[in-house]
């Protein structure tokens, strides 16, 4: 559906604002990408479409392009799933109803571990709430930002190492759709599916999950970033070729919340145009 106009490169597709778990908000967030040297991006904070305004104001201003986007919650088994959802309708029904849902399981969660963190250290519901803005999207660095600021730990990658970690006594689960109800989502919502970061430390997902999520619509892979490494890049880049897939590399920028600098990792111009090509539910706004 979306053709005619062109972008420019460098192009960063997966950005995050203080409307999920990023420390800046959505004009900052592309002040950054643009000192570096980023030309087309893609907001996509966690289970959310609030920033898109202000991110493409902020882009047109500077004479970039706009894409859509959004990061998915999914859950297969023990482990957590990432959908890159670009160029969705953010109205549409189903897919507004799991947002919904999802961001009401964060909040539920996220009291729920704050009571438990709260009885052995010097850290309530208010200190998290106060690491948040309107229409935020609630979720663990939050907390881990609230322990910062208490002097509990240094900074957000030792909270997740130790007191927030899966593996210890606070943690909770987080309620999300499995990965092919996600994909079937996206897709129904106009959108262009991507896994984000799908070869990291967690292993790919299992075969079977993955021919049923390309079944059902997943159209490629987010291979260029930080936290994917090499033997599954590999297996996963076989895939792509056999199936044609697009392939993606961004960022994952999230202002001081992760060491990642917008277009550390980008994605080439062909398959930008693929995702603009297939995409029906929204549109790229163009400078």
């Amino acid at each position: 559906m979306n053709s005619g106009r062109r972008f420019e490169g460098p192009s960063d597709l997966h950005l995050h604002s203080t409307y999920s778990d990023g420390t800046e908000p959505p004009a900052e967030v592309v002040a950054a990408a643009h000192r570096h040297g980023v030309r087309t991006l893609a907001l996509t904070d966690h289970d959310t479409t609030t920033g898109w305004a202000e991110a493409a104001s902020a882009a047109t201003s500077l004479g970039m392009t706009f894409l859509p986007g959004m990061e998915l919650s999914a859950r297969h088994e023990w482990r957590s799933v990432h959908l890159l959802a670009y160029l969705i309708d953010p109205d549409d029904r189903a897919l507004r109803a799991m947002t919904d849902r999802i961001r009401s399981s964060r909040v539920d969660r996220a009291r729920i571990m704050a009571e438990r963190i709260g009885r052995d250290y010097d850290v309530a519901w208010e200190d998290i709430l106060a690491q948040t803005s309107a229409g935020t999207t609630l979720g663990r660095p939050h907390i881990a930002d609230a322990l910062v600021a208490a002097g509990v730990v240094r900074d957000r990658g030792e909270a997740f190492a130790g007191i927030l970690s899966p593996a210890g006594d606070y943690y909770v689960d987080l309620y999300a759709p499995d990965p092919v109800s996600a994909v079937e989502l996206v897709v129904g919502a106009g959108g262009v599916p991507i896994i984000a970061h799908p070869a990291g430390r967690a292993g790919l997902l299992p075969n079977a999950v993955l021919r049923r999520m390309l079944d059902a619509g997943l159209a490629g892979f987010e291979l260029g970033h930080r936290e994917n490494l090499a033997p599954g890049i590999r297996t996963l880049r076989g895939i792509a070729d056999q199936r044609g897939l697009i392939v993606t590399g961004s960022s994952d920028y999230h202002g001081l919340g992760k060491p990642n600098e917008p277009g550390e990792n980008t994605t080439s111009d062909a398959n930008v145009a693929r995702i603009i090509a297939a995409g029906s539910g929204s549109e790229p706004v163009y400078p």
